[in-house]
Parts: C-alpha cells; sequence; structure tokens
C-alpha cells in the first residue's frame, strides 16, 4: 500500500476508513500527540545546532580576517595609491592603481 505524503501528512483513503485498515485501528491521539511533540523538540534542537555551527563559522572568520588584515595609520604628507573601483572604460593591461595622492587630513 502506498503512503502519500500532503504538507507532512500521511493521507488516510476513505477505504481504509470503511474497512478499517490496521494503520488506522492502530492509530492513537495521544501517542500522535507525543510524537508531534517530540518532533517539534528535534526541530528546535537542530536549530540551536545550526545557530552554534554558524557562531563558530563567524567567529572563525573573524579570527581568519584578524589574521590578514593590518592596522595602518596614515600622517598627513603620505603619498598612498588608490584602488580603481570600477574597470570600466579601462584596458585589461592598465595600472590597478590610481596615484599617488597625498594625505591632507586624518580624521
Amino acid at each position: 500500500m502506498p503512503f502519500f505524503m500532503v504538507y507532512g501528512a500521511e493521507t488516510v483513503l476513505p477505504t481504509d476508513l470503511d474497512y478499517g485498515a490496521p494503520r488506522v485501528k492502530a492509530y492513537n491521539e495521544e501517542g500522535a500527540e507525543a510524537s508531534h511533540q517530540d518532533a517539534m523538540d528535534q526541530l528546535d534542537e537542530a536549530r540551536d545546532i545550526a545557530l552554534l555551527h554558524s557562531a563558530k563559522y563567524q567567529q572563525a572568520l573573524r579570527w581568519y580576517h584578524r589574521r590578514q588584515v593590518w592596522d595602518r595609520a596614515f600622517n598627513i604628507g603620505d603619498l598612498v595609491l588608490c584602488l580603481v573601483q570600477s574597470n570600466k572604460d579601462r584596458h585589461k593591461l592598465s595600472p590597478p592603481w590610481e596615484g599617488p595622492y597625498v594625505i591632507v587630513e586624518t580624521l
């Protein structure tokens, strides 16, 4: 006998009700409610585990970023290069930097 799923619930055919199929006779409302509550608890637990995995990933990402990025302080009068943000109307062999620019003010 095939079981069909309809929005997460098994279907009960009218013939099963008429002829008293074993799964219809064995159905227990309290057991079904307990099973549903267990499934909801497992869903909450899975969400908590996913949240922990996400937090662990974010923590590792921050740690990696902190190791790769160095703080730099600029002083007035320093020469700096600026990365070109748009490659529109540029040749593929053109330099990726603009400048040099002179720092006139630090905030």
